[in-house]
């Protein structure tokens, strides 16, 4: 089946925004008393705020009734610290422009919530591109699990063979392939070796790197 669309994850590939995340979850843990490693936090990328809160508290034995209010912590203050000194990542306006110049249906597709995705759209001036967004925030499962993006494909009315994605973390990548959708990762450059982006399709280390060679591999 001939690609017709392609959805785009935003944390880390669209908007320089990871550092902000583990600077926030850093922020939270240090009041109780506990720190993440880097290793730590990097396995949970890509998971919802929710999930990541309640899987660390679980693992340092924190009293789940504060849970809630330290995601609302976590995301207030990440959303705070786009606003006032987020990066957009290098190639965005490349890729855009790539696939609207080939009428493809294009959306983006996230673990973070909906006032996320509005801001970075406004950030990035990419609205007039978009055909859909989806976040995962209030579904029964986040990323891995593939339903963030079978559902921002369905409101495109695309078929998830169709689609292409491009993704950061691992935890996306296994929603994007379980989706059966074409997946392009562009890891951060401290985790380009890891060898589990072999699962990938392709592996390019920016955005502004994609072309009409990548494109044709991936549409063949």
């Amino acid at each position: 089946m001939a690609l017709t669309t392609v959805i785009f994850d935003i944390d880390g590939l669209l908007i320089d925004s990871e550092p902000l995340w583990h600077e926030a979850a850093t922020e939270l843990f240090n009041q109780f008393g506990v720190k993440l490693t880097d290793a730590m936090y990097t396995s949970t990328t890509g998971l919802r705020t929710k999930e990541f809160v309640q899987l660390w508290f679980d693992y340092f034995k924190i009293d789940q009734q504060h849970a809630a209010e330290s995601e609302k912590i976590i995301v207030d203050g990440v959303l705070k610290r786009i606003e006032d000194k987020a990066g957009i990542m290098p190639g965005v306006p490349h890729i855009f422009d790539f696939f609207a110049n080939k009428q493809f249906k294009i959306g983006l597709a996230t673990s973070s919530p909906p006032s996320l995705i509005d801001l970075v759209v406004k950030m990035t001036g990419i609205a007039p591109y978009l055909s859909a967004t989806a976040s995962a925030e209030y579904l029964p499962y986040g990323k891995p699990h593939p339903q963030v993006y079978l559902n921002c494909a369905e409101a495109m009315n695309s078929h998830p063979t169709e689609c292409i994605c491009f993704e950061d973390s691992f935890n996306g990548l296994i929603a994007a392939k379980a989706a059966r959708m074409k997946c392009v990762v562009i890891p951060h450059h401290s985790l380009n070796k890891d060898e589990r982006w072999g699962a990938a399709d392709l592996k390019l280390s920016s955005l502004q790197n994609f072309g009409e060679l990548h494109f044709d591999r991936l549409n063949s």
